[in-house]
């Protein structure tokens, strides 16, 4: 008998209870706003800033409505200029260079290599064209660290880390977000706390986070902030930062509060079931399965392999035989953008050169969500549908040959 799967991809557990009180006790309030808070009140945005600081071991953190915020929010605070290029991963969501965009910036692209993460390589030839990195930490893969930041250090280049697949990640035991000058995490349902939307800026920087909180939309409100700097420096830039309001309400901070307290059980959790995937699937004839650095603490909060070299045609048929036994393959390799993988070249705003050894790598990526709702014996059963559909493809392939 066929073996089907019959979950649901895209169905996250509930927000726990906890979260589901402090929600109700904001609404019965009625005190949404950031900023309304009654005498003597702290309020849950400045609260969850404090905490998630203290957690990341930051000195300041800004809460606000997206992750996409929060990466043009440090673009414009790090003093990128419209016209300006700014370095970033070729292979990444479409957000990434839509931040650049947004603030009139130019993205310049770098490889990405057979391990789904920058091409450290392509990036050395290419640190003189811009002052700026913003590095996507796509789908939860780390680089090397060590080797980006002493060269981009070398070079005068200001690393931003896109760190909306990496919230409770690491390299050589530093978190994901704390290499760089800032992290930008995300808060948005498929992420690893749920807001429905929501983001989080942290960084060392007194000046770049005095302009994050301007721009957010403070007005002079900054003193009610918990984790921001003191009023001395917010005097130094107050009146040449513009507001561009995206706040985060204190309806949502609460709901986030209590999630980022049991962050580390839930990484434990996702990294359960990915191993599950990841061993049922390796040593499969024509799959590659990434492998994970010593260096890295991952998040398996989903899963990429590789069928590298395949006709664009066979990955499609892969595609079309496990959805038929109820397994939801994403593809990064399609010429037309599709729900929410898309292609460097996609993004027609910001012209790119030809990237041939990048494109051999995304032709050949299929992508794969992990949510907490699967159960391992789930998990085993996906890798089991996968490894059989794969296969079969691959040796219709060697026959036809």
């Amino acid at each position: 008998m066929t073996e089907t799967f019959t979950g649901n991809f895209t169905q996250q557990e509930p927000i726990p209870e906890e979260a589901i009180e402090a929600a109700l006790s904001v609404l019965r309030h009625g005190r949404l706003h950031r900023y309304n808070t009654a005498p003597g009140e702290l309020g849950e945005a400045a609260l969850l800033e404090q905490e998630f600081a203290a957690q990341m071991g930051a000195k300041y953190c800004l809460a606000v409505a997206s992750g996409g915020y929060a990466l043009a929010t440090a673009l414009r605070a790090v003093g990128v200029k419209p016209g300006d290029r700014v370095l970033t991963n070729a292979f990444t969501l479409a957000p990434v260079p839509g931040s650049i965009a947004s603030v009139g910036a130019v993205p310049v692209y770098v490889g990405v290599t057979e391990q789904l993460v920058i091409d450290l390589d392509d990036l050395e030839t290419k640190l003189d064209q811009a002052k700026v990195l913003m590095l996507s930490h796509m789908r939860g893969h780390l680089c090397d660290m060590d080797r980006l930041m002493a060269m981009c250090d070398a070079a005068g280049v200001t690393v931003i880390e896109d760190c909306a697949h990496t919230m409770g990640a690491s390299w050589n035991g530093v978190p994901s977000g704390r290499v760089g000058a800032v992290g930008c995490y995300s808060c948005q349902t498929y992420k690893h706390v749920n807001s429905g939307e929501g983001g989080l800026l942290i960084t060392d920087d007194e000046e770049i986070a005095a302009r994050a909180v301007m721009l957010s939309g403070s007005y002079m409100l900054f003193e009610r902030h918990l984790a921001a700097p003191g009023a001395e420096v917010f005097e130094r830039i107050k009146y040449e930062t513009p507001n561009i309001s995206g706040r985060m309400d204190n309806l949502r901070a609460a709901i986030l509060r209590p999630q980022l307290r049991i962050l580390d059980q839930q990484v434990a959790r996702w990294n359960e079931r990915y191993r599950v995937i990841e061993a049922g699937l390796r040593g499969t004839p024509g799959l590659t399965v990434i492998e994970r650095p010593e260096q890295e603490v991952y998040v398996g909060s989903s899963i990429q392999v590789l069928l590298l070299d395949w006709p664009a045609e066979k990955i499609g048929e892969v595609l079309k035989r496990c959805a038929a036994r109820g397994v939801e393959l994403k593809w990064f390799g399609a010429a037309e953008p599709h729900g929410f993988t898309s292609r460097y070249d996609s993004w027609r705003y910001a012209p790119s050169e030809p990237m041939p050894q990048s494109d051999r790598v995304l032709a050949g990526i299929v992508d794969m969500r992990v949510p907490l709702t699967f159960s391992l014996e789930d998990c085993a059963l996906i890798a089991r549908i996968i490894r059989a559909e794969v296969g079969a493809v691959w040796q219709q392939a060697a026959i036809a040959v």
